[in-house]
């Protein structure tokens, strides 16, 4: 599933190629995705210029001078940038062509992505307005974590994979922060001190941006060669490992199920 890495190098794979291009047409060939895509988006793109492209958590934000296009890639959606007469292949539901000459193209065979148009604050919209803040922005800190966390008998994992906590910590990413934090996945997360909520804010940043930096800059190093989502090419510690050899200690690592999803942990390590 696209994580927010994914989503960053996605952001900035496409950005310096429509950056600044005018949208010539929108073609939407199936507008059943989560939500239903809005009729009126392509009569409201068509000759717009796409000034740049934001992200806020897992979403997207192409702005235009008419408004901003939110889009979400949802659990197995992809874009990529293709010639603009490229015959589209099954499950490549929305094109976004450009005068340039070639189409943004949105991939989603579960189809559980979205798109939506907004003519106000996309920050405002109530798929965006409750987010917690960006694990890479100064608001997000252990002290902040700490704070939330007050009271609270969920589980670590589950609360900071929480979006209204904090956004863009999903599984892959959860499960190799509390690793680096030392942090067992089912602890509660108000009986975690002030002082290891620094240790976890701090490994959540890195983590983030190594799989960032692994990503790079181009589409090729999120779309395989089948055109279908990729996870990144960083040496996982603990995630998808369980009865493997921790590679800090060399215990057996562990897989338990929480909050519905296959949880990952070395024993000896995370307490």
């Amino acid at each position: 599933m696209p994580e927010l890495p994914e989503a960053e190098t996605t952001r900035r794979g496409i950005l310096r190629v429509i950056a600044g291009r005018r949208v010539e047409r929108v073609v939407v060939r199936n507008a059943r995705l989560r939500w239903r895509v809005p009729a009126g988006l392509a009569s409201a793109m068509a000759g717009q210029r796409i000034e740049t492209v934001d992200r806020r958590g897992k979403y997207l934000i192409f702005r235009t001078p008419a408004g901003s296009m939110l889009l979400h890639l949802g659990m197995s959606g992809s874009l990529r940038i293709v010639p603009a007469d490229l015959a589209p292949e099954k499950h490549e539901h929305i094109d976004i062509v450009l005068a340039s000459g070639v189409a943004l193209r949105f991939r989603d065979p579960r189809r559980f992505g979205s798109v939506h148009w907004t003519k106000a604050d996309p920050l405002q919209h109530k798929l965006l307005r409750r987010l917690g803040p960006e694990p890479l922005e100064q608001d997000f800190s252990g002290d902040y974590l700490f704070d939330r966390a007050a009271g609270r008998r969920q589980g670590i994992k589950t609360f900071i994979m929480d979006s209204h906590i904090v956004v863009g910590v999903g599984n892959i990413y959860a499960s190799e922060a509390l690793f680096s934090a030392g942090i067992h996945p089912g602890r509660a997360a108000g009986r975690i001190s002030r002082g290891r909520y620094q240790l976890l804010a701090g490994s959540i940043r890195r983590v983030l941006r190594a799989a960032i930096l692994k990503g790079g800059t181009t589409l090729r190093d999120f779309v395989n060669d089948a055109g279908e989502p990729g996870y990144f090419r960083v040496k996982l510690q603990v995630y998808d490992r369980a009865g493997q050899p921790c590679r800090r200690c060399g215990t057996s690592v562990r897989m338990i199920r929480s909050g519905q999803r296959s949880t990952f942990y070395c024993p000896a390590c995370q307490h």
